[in-house]
């Protein structure tokens, strides 16, 4: 593992799309940034995936990111909003894919338990924690720009960790891992 590293974390939705970014160097975490991508104004379901690929395009292009971590969707009642999560997420995934950066996903839980050391930790909680851990002058209105960036510092605390959840390093690799999923 080289000595500086970025690690691209995002919480995809398809209202809001949370991400953030941190550097590693050495064994020192360091902020680069936080933001969200804002969805509701648009209706058009295929106009919100169309636009969480190409702005996770952009941020691998301009920051350069050696590795993703995703927050995987949490199963929930309601099976359309789950449809649209998993759709959010896979299309944040094959843009990481495509240009070749390991993906790695976690569930909600192990992202509130690397942060704050409980995994039914609210969001302002891991907010309140990331702020700390990383000196953050301020927060966002919207807390998914933290659910994204507590998704990298998750992928940084369980890096070194022999299992880190499904890792993906290209198609091949998602493909070699998941078998029962492509259709022949």
């Amino acid at each position: 593992m080289s000595k500086e590293r970025i690690i691209l974390g995002v919480d995809p939705g398809t209202t809001i799309m949370g991400f953030g970014l941190i550097k590693i160097v050495g064994k020192k975490m360091e902020f680069l940034q936080m933001n969200e991508l804002l969805l509701q104004k648009y209706k058009d379901p295929y106009t919100k995936l169309k636009l969480i690929f190409e702005r996770t395009i952009e941020l691998i292009d301009t920051y350069h990111p050696d590795e993703m971590a995703l927050e995987a969707p949490f199963f929930g009642k309601n099976v359309q909003s789950m449809l649209k999560l998993g759709r959010a997420q896979g299309v944040a995934m094959a843009a990481g894919l495509s240009r070749e950066i390991p993906v790695t996903e976690y569930m909600p839980k192990k992202i509130k338990m690397a942060i704050t050391g409980s995994g039914n930790a609210s969001k302002e909680q891991v907010a309140g924690m990331l702020q700390n851990l990383l000196g953050l002058k301020e927060l966002p209105k919207n807390l998914d720009a933290t659910d994204g960036l507590a998704a990298a510092v998750c992928h940084y605390y369980n890096s070194n960790k022999i299992e880190t959840g499904k890792s993906y390093s290209g198609w091949d690799s998602f493909i070699k891992q998941n078998q029962d999923r492509v259709k022949k």
